[in-house]
This record gives C-alpha cells, sequence and structure tokens, in this order.
C-alpha cells in the first residue's frame, strides 16, 4: 500500500507489574488467521495519476463500475479460507467509496447508481450475508485531493489547513465507525499523525465508537492494538511474540528489520503480515489490466507458512477491476489456494487438545509417514512458551526434528518425510505453565 514513511511509537516499560495477555478481541483475530483486503480507487481508471502531485486527481466522474458485486468479492474471499475482509474505503487519492459529508470528491459525485450508491454499505452487507467479519481502511496520513502528505501533515497550498483537515478526518472516520454497525478490524495505513505533532485526536473515537476493533497502526493510546511485520510479502520473521514494545507506523515500500517483537514486551500488539496476490504495477494492491503477474498457489501457501504459521495474521490483498468485480483468474486462484490450505490442514493423523503440560507424546498406529506438525497456545492466558523442541522416535532413540522459540497462536513446521512409531512435543522453558491449545502431526 503506498505507505511513504517509517514512525515507531515507543512505550514505556518497566517492570511488569502482571502477565500481559491478549483482550477478546485479540483472541477472536488471531483466531481469524486469514483476512483479505479489497482495494479500489480512481487510479484504476487514471493509472497515470500521482497522488502527490497537487490539484492533479481525477474527477469523481471518472469513477464507474457498471459491475459492481461485492456479493462476488465476499465469495471470492471465502473460498480462499479467509474469516475477515477489510475494505479500502479511502486511500491515498482522498476519493471516498462513501457519501461522505466532508468533502465532494467522494462517490455520491460519481455516474455509478445515479451518484446514489455506497460501496462501504454494500461490502458491510455483503460480509454479513455470508459470515465473513468486516474491516475498515481509511488512511489518516494521506489525501492527495486535500494536500495531504505523509503522514498527516497539510501541505503549502492546500485549500484548508491543519485543523480543518484533522475534522475531516475526524468526520469521515465518525461516519465510518457510526453508520455501518461492528467492525472487526480498523486499519490505520501509515499510523496517525500524533497529537503533540498537530494531529487529530483518535483515541477517544474509537474508545466511543468501536471499542472492540482490532485496530491496525493506530494511535499509541488505542486499544487492541496490533502491528505490521515489516515487509509485504506474507514473511514474518522469526522468533516471532505477539508482545512487544512498540506499536508500528511504517512505509510498505521499505523493508524492516527487527520486528519480532518481544516475548516480555509491554504491550499485546501481534503481528499482521499483508501482502498482495498479485505483483508489479502500484506494488500489485491496485488492478491494472497489463503488467501484473498472479502469485502461484505455492506462493501463497509458502506465504501461509511464513504468516500464520509463525504466528502472525496473514492479509492478502485481493484487486477489483474497473467493472467494480474481482477478476476471473484472481477467483480461481483464491478457490485453487483455498483447496490447498484445506488439504495441508484438516486431516491430522494424530491430535491432542487442551494440555497443560511439558511434554506431550503422540504415538501413532503401525508407524507412520509425518513431515508435518501444527500446535498452539492458548494465548488468552499469553505466551508462556520460551523454547520447545520436537523429537521423533527413530531407531529406538528420542531425535530432535524440529526446534524454535515462540508459538504462540499457531506454529507450524515441515520436514522431509519420516516413518516413526511416535513424536513428542518438549516445553523447554516457559514463563509459568504452558497451556497447549492443540498438537496435530500430518503427511501431507
Amino acid at each position: 500500500m503506498l505507505l511513504t514513511h517509517l514512525l515507531l511509537l515507543g512505550l514505556l516499560c518497566g517492570a511488569q507489574q502482571k502477565e500481559v495477555v491478549p483482550s477478546t478481541a485479540h483472541v477472536a483475530w488471531a483466531e481469524a488467521e486469514i483476512g483479505v483486503i479489497f482495494h479500489f480507487d480512481v487510479v484504476n481508471y487514471v493509472p497515470e495519476y500521482k497522488w502527490q502531485q497537487w490539484g492533479s486527481h481525477p474527477p469523481a466522474s471518472v469513477f464507474n463500475p457498471s459491475k459492481l458485486n461485492t456479493d462476488q468479492w465476499i465469495l471470492a474471499a471465502k473460498a480462499a479460507g479467509a474469516k475477515y475482509a477489510v475494505l479500502v474505503a479511502k486511500h491515498c487519492s482522498g476519493f471516498s467509496l462513501w457519501p461522505t459529508e466532508a468533502h465532494e470528491y467522494n462517490i455520491s459525485n460519481s455516474p455509478w447508481k445515479g451518484g446514489k450508491g455506497d460501496i462501504v454499505k454494500d461490502f458491510i452487507q455483503s460480509c454479513q450475508k455470508y459470515g465473513i467479519k468486516p474491516g475498515i481502511y481509511a488512511s489518516a496520513s494521506a489525501n492527495g485531493y486535500l494536500h495531504v502528505d505523509n503522514p498527516g501533515k497539510v501541505q503549502p497550498g492546500a485549500p484548508l489547513n491543519q485543523q480543518e483537515y484533522n475534522e475531516v478526518v475526524k468526520t469521515q472516520l465518525s461516519e465510518l465507525w457510526s453508520n455501518y454497525g461492528k467492525l472487526f478490524e480498523i486499519w490505520f495505513d501509515g499510523g496517525v499523525l500524533p497529537i503533540k505533532d498537530g494531529g487529530p485526536d483518535i483515541a477517544p473515537l474509537l474508545k466511543k465508537l468501536q471499542p472492540d476493533a482490532v485496530v491496525f497502526q493506530g494511535p499509541s493510546n488505542a486499544k487492541n492494538l496490533i502491528r505490521w511485520i515489516g515487509n509485504e510479502e506474507g514473511r514474518t520473521p522469526y522468533p516471532n511474540w505477539s508482545r512487544s514494545d512498540f506499536a508500528t507506523s511504517a512505509t510498505g515500500t521499505i523493508v524492516i528489520n527487527g520486528l519480532n517483537g518481544n516475548p516480555d514486551g509491554a504491550i499485546w500488539c501481534p503481528g499482521e503480515a499483508d501482502f498482495p496476490m498479485r505483483t508489479g504495477w502500484q506494488g500489485g494492491w491496485f488492478w491494472k489490466e497489463k503488467g501484473q503477474n498472479l502469485l502461484t498457489v505455492d506462493q501463497l501457501v509458502d506465504s501461509y507458512y511464513t504468516s500464520v504459521g509463525r504466528n502472525s495474521n496473514m492479509l492478502l490483498g485481493i484487486v477489483v477491476d474497473t467493472s467494480g468485480r474481482v477478476p476471473q483468474e484472481d477467483v480461481r486462484r483464491l478457490e485453487e489456494f483455498g483447496q490447498a490450505l484445506t488439504a495441508i490442514t484438516s486431516h491430522p493423523l494424530a491430535s491432542v487438545v487442551n494440555k497443560a503440560e511439558r511434554q506431550i507424546t503422540l504415538n501413532l498406529k503401525n508407524s507412520q509417514e509425518i513431515n508435518q506438525v501444527i500446535f498452539g497456545e492458548m494465548i488468552n492466558q499469553g505466551e508462556r512458551i520460551r523454547k520447545y523442541s520436537i523429537e521423533a522416535w527413530i531407531d529406538n532413540h528420542w531425535i530432535e526434528i524440529a526446534a524454535g522459540e515462540s508459538v504462540g497462536n499457531k506454529r507450524i513446521h515441515k520436514f522431509k518425510k519420516i516413518k516413526i512409531p511416535k513424536i513428542r512435543f518438549n516445553v523447554i522453558e516457559s514463563k509459568g505453565i504452558p497451556q497447549i491449545k492443540s498438537f496435530s502431526v500430518y503427511n501431507i
């Protein structure tokens, strides 16, 4: 997503008085595991548009998705295994996909549905119809129409001042958070300009209007924060702890290392791995007829292993074309990905659940070939495991076949096929009694 600045919001971290644990919203979000994010904007119709060329924005009249169908979007997402979906309601252009009262650059001044349409409303209704949890992205840090550059600062010659822009932000966020029901996730691309630097006071609005939503790169004093993992490749760094000493607000065009979290961090702020299923023009986030390539099923599966399989959520970027639909080739790829996920996660050879133990042994009938294990903690009680190993019974000896540090909601190990009669999971170090949600063995 065309992000253009980096800001690490440091939080004071002194001696911990109690274990840092997730909120109820955090737990529900982690268990959802896979989400999607839809990008659709005027740049789809005017590919040469550069939002930072102030005053060059295309007129709202270019936006006319004659075959728009948000049901089709959500069904495509559901086929891929997504449990939640985020709509980019306003990207860096400033063009708004709902009839906002904040300014005229919005869908009510487009020819679509004679100016009577509301894509945000349609999107939310489709999510509700098909059991997908809805989320909203609205950039507070950039607005080409109003000459606002990252990190949310009004530029010289703009049609309004900083205070007036702050009111625009609060008006738009109030509309999005008040008029469409409960949201599962709220996205701040590039974060929010801090109040001390002249930015809007957003946290009270969140607390009042959407207290149960998880918040990506939101104000540092907001609840239910989640953080960026440092790249747009679906590759979460390992170890990856859900606790952290800071939230992130960053440019997706710059890969950042060291965003592993901290097992003793001051806040619960887990990582979300966002990446597009296309590559090329606009980073693959927005549709263009030519100049982009789809990720293969194998690439998508690999990103699942390096995101969900490393204790972060996977947020997959899906494009919408100028007709208002997800292209058919993308729909097919999402279906193929969903089928591949079912094949690698749905049929364990053996499994155990809900164990408060430091060692778990699984016996496999008559010796069986295995090449994957999936396991996780009950994160509502925190991340207690600090070091673990996995051993296989080979030639009458326990032989280590995998090891690691962070576990969290889900950890996946793949390895070469071995035929064994039993396997065991050992907690080598932990803070308190480990609470194992599940441990499962597969042959995929």
